[in-house]
C-alpha cells in the first residue's frame, strides 16, 4: 500500500501544475485590458480639448478603475501562482518586494482591497453621471453593493487579525514548561 500511497501523492501533489494554463489565461486578458486601455486613453486625449471638468474627471476615473483592475489581475497572478503553483525564479531581474511576502491571508486583503478601491470609483462615476442615468436608483445599487464590499473586507481583516492572535498566543503557550 505504501507505494500506492506515494503514486497518489505525487500525482495530488503535480496536480498543481493544472493551475499554470488559468493563470496564463490571466495574462492573457492583461493584455486585452493593455488594448482597452490604450483604445480608452486615445479617445480621452481626443476629447480633452472641447471636455468640461466633469468630463476630464470621469475620463481620468475610468483609465484609473481599468489600472486598479490590472493591478487586480497582477496580485492575482503573482500571488496565486506562488502560493498555489511554484515559486517565480525571477534570475537576474528584480522581484517586487511584496512578492515575498504575501501568503493567502494577504492576498485575500488584497484583492478584497482592490475589489473596495474599484467599486468607489464605479459609485463615484455613477455619482459625477447622475444627472445622464436613465435610473438614478442604480446609485444607491451600487452604493449598497459598497458597502457589502466594505463590510466584506472588515469582516476578513478582523477574522485574519484574531487568526493572527491566535497563533501567536498559541506559540506562547507551546514555549511554556
Amino acid at each position: 500500500m505504501n507505494g500506492l500511497e506515494r503514486v497518489m501523492e505525487t500525482a495530488l501533489f503535480n496536480s498543481r501544475w493544472i493551475l499554470a494554463p488559468f493563470y496564463f489565461g490571466l495574462v492573457i486578458s492583461l493584455i486585452g485590458m493593455l488594448v482597452h486601455f490604450g483604445r480608452q486613453l486615445v479617445e480621452f486625449i481626443l476629447h480633452v480639448p472641447g471636455a468640461t471638468e466633469s468630463d476630464i474627471t470621469l475620463g481620468v476615473l475610468g483609465l484609473i478603475d481599468i489600472t486598479f483592475t490590472a493591478n487586480l489581475l497582477i496580485i492575482v497572478i503573482f500571488s496565486g501562482y506562488e502560493n498555489f503553483v511554484s515559486r517565480i525564479d525571477t534570475g537576474d531581474h528584480d522581484k517586487p518586494q511584496w512578492m515575498a511576502k504575501v501568503d493567502f491571508g494577504g492576498l485575500k486583503q488584497k484583492l478584497m482591497t482592490s475589489i473596495v478601491a474599484i467599486s468607489a470609483i464605479q459609485v463615484l462615476k455613477a455619482f459625477m453621471n447622475l444627472d445622464k442615468m436613465a435610473n438614478p436608483q442604480i446609485l444607491g445599487w451600487l452604493v449598497g453593493i459598497h458597502v457589502v464590499f466594505l463590510g466584506s473586507m472588515l469582516v476578513l481583516a478582523i477574522v485574519d487579525r484574531l487568526e493572527v492572535l491566535s497563533d501567536q498566543n498559541s506559540s506562547k503557550e507551546a514555549k511554556r514548561p
